[in-house]
């Protein structure tokens, strides 16, 4: 049941122990102050749908379009980029389940329908292994479309929940954050021994269980019918949610952070798929074997789950712009960790490949998320009551558009270096532009409040916006016999 009243809401202190028990701890005070439901549909959705799936069909698909579609590194990241549209699209998928209702549920239905889409298009393409590359991109936006789609639904309940319960806001995104890295680690973990025993179409077959397992968290979830309670058209909806967002966007403590958050991951370009294939396909690179490159990005999800449980234990009550100030100066010195390896520097002061590039991939992902997660509760924050869900895909879109961007300029910048499948001699100087850009957002700071993280961002005016329906309740999920 929602709490009426905002202010009351803190963070109770979480029993300290040893190391087992505090997160037994902390998992028991989220299910008591907020509902064992949410916590069990973020596991699902970020943890297994998001997290393990995303670790498996990120090497399936980089494997697939290096050896199966035969593209260039600067074309995979040209096709990789439109993978981001269906995430970019994020606000439309976030009206339809804030204001559309099928059946007279809001929640079930998306998530059954997300999770059906999502298993069909991944089967589709496991079953016709010779597909043309424009078939292929179909099939793979279609599964991109159901993972956003299942991805704002869960967004809704947690944006609520941290606009009602703004001290436990950190203690949310960190929840998500572990699932998602625990999922991601277990994912990776297991991708290159599956790409090589089974080829990239069938771990794209397998994906179909994870989505699988979201349409089960649609057929548990409880909500009242909205039936009698739905009076307002659709349309008169949807133009009432528009209004919403524009007033909140056009509010000064909304769109600086957006702004900030736009920037500065479109100045980060991402030339992932030219240090991939040198992995790879270079002659006198590391040729790594699908196995180990699994590994390697397995790794990575340990570095982001350390980087969650960092924030989490010790940088959660810090000003979050102290926090992206310092983050980003790393974040940028740690793409040199890239350019030491094309160099071969790391040969040369004794470090073999193997273990450089794991440290390399570890130590990226440890800083990026925890420049993240200040970034992500802040967002969480700037959602005004109503419109939860849709707001926060929008804010989630805007970063989507900003990673499609990154994506493309640094495909762009590939090209123009004449980086392909067997020349990268000028690789190393795409790496030094993408670390001397890492370092612009540093000068946008500005942008980001210094507030109390522990407090709410938007004026107290928004926060009193009366909700559009009386089902915008936290959702709960019911157990097999509840149901019955």
């Amino acid at each position: 049941m929602e709490e009426p009243h905002i202010e009351r809401m803190a963070a109770p202190p979480v029993r300290k122990g040893s190391l087992i028990m505090q997160p037994i701890h902390w998992f028991r005070m989220l299910g008591e102050e907020l509902h064992w439901s949410l916590v069990m549909g973020v596991i699902v959705v970020y943890g297994i749908s998001q997290g393990f799936g995303v670790g498996l069909v990120r090497v399936s698909t980089q494997y697939y379009m290096k050896d199966d579609q035969k593209l260039l590194p600067s074309e995979a990241q040209l096709f990789f980029g439109l993978l981001q549209l269906p995430w970019i699209v994020k606000p439309l998928w976030g009206l339809l389940t804030d204001t559309l209702p099928v059946l007279g549920y809001r929640r079930r239905p998306y998530f059954i329908f997300a999770g059906c889409f999502t298993a069909i298009s991944m089967l589709a393409v496991s079953l016709q292994p010779h597909l043309s590359l424009g078939y292929a991109m179909l099939f793979l936006m279609s599964g991109s479309t159901g993972m956003a789609i299942s991805d704002v639904t869960i967004d809704a309940c947690v944006t609520q929940n941290s606009v009602t319960h703004p001290a436990l806001a950190g203690d949310m995104q960190s929840l998500c954050g572990l699932s998602a890295s625990i999922g991601s680690l277990v994912g990776f973990s297991l991708s290159g021994f599956l790409v090589h025993l089974v080829g990239p179409t069938g771990v794209f077959g397998f994906l179909s269980f994870p989505a699988g397992l979201v349409v089960l968290v649609g057929m548990l979830l409880r909500e009242g019918n909205l039936q009698r309670s739905v009076h307002r058209g659709v349309h008169e909806k949807f133009v009432d949610a528009g209004k919403a967002m524009w007033r909140t966007l056009k509010c000064r403590e909304v769109w600086r952070p957006c702004l900030f958050m736009f920037l500065s991951i479109c100045v980060s370009l991402h030339v992932h798929e030219g240090m991939f294939y040198w992995y790879t396909d270079a002659e006198g690179g590391p040729s790594f074997s699908q196995e180990i490159v699994g590994s390697i990005f397995s790794f990575g999800a340990i570095g982001s789950l350390s980087g969650v449980l960092i924030y989490q234990n010790f940088l959660k009550n810090h000003p979050l712009r102290d926090i992206v100030f310092w983050s980003q100066l790393l974040f940028s010195l740690s793409g040199l960790l890239d350019l030491m390896l094309v160099l071969r520097i790391n040969l040369k002061i004794g470090f073999p490949d193997y273990f450089f590039v794991v440290i390399d991939e570890a130590v990226s992902r440890m800083i990026g998320r925890v420049k993240w997660m200040p970034l992500l509760v802040l967002s969480s924050k700037l959602c005004p009551p109503g419109i939860e869900g849709t707001f926060f895909a929008l804010l989630m879109s805007i970063d989507h558009i900003g990673l499609l961007f990154s994506t493309w300029l640094g495909g762009l910048l590939l090209h123009m270096l004449n980086v392909t499948r067997t020349q990268f001699d000028n690789l190393w100087f795409a790496l030094l532009i993408r670390s001397m850009m890492r370092l612009l957002p540093v000068a946008l700071l500005f942008l980001i409040p210094r507030a109390d993280p522990n407090l709410s961002v938007l004026p107290a005016e928004m926060l009193k916006m009366k909700k559009g329906d009386d089902d915008q309740k936290n959702t709960e999920m019911a157990s097999l016999i509840d149901g019955s």
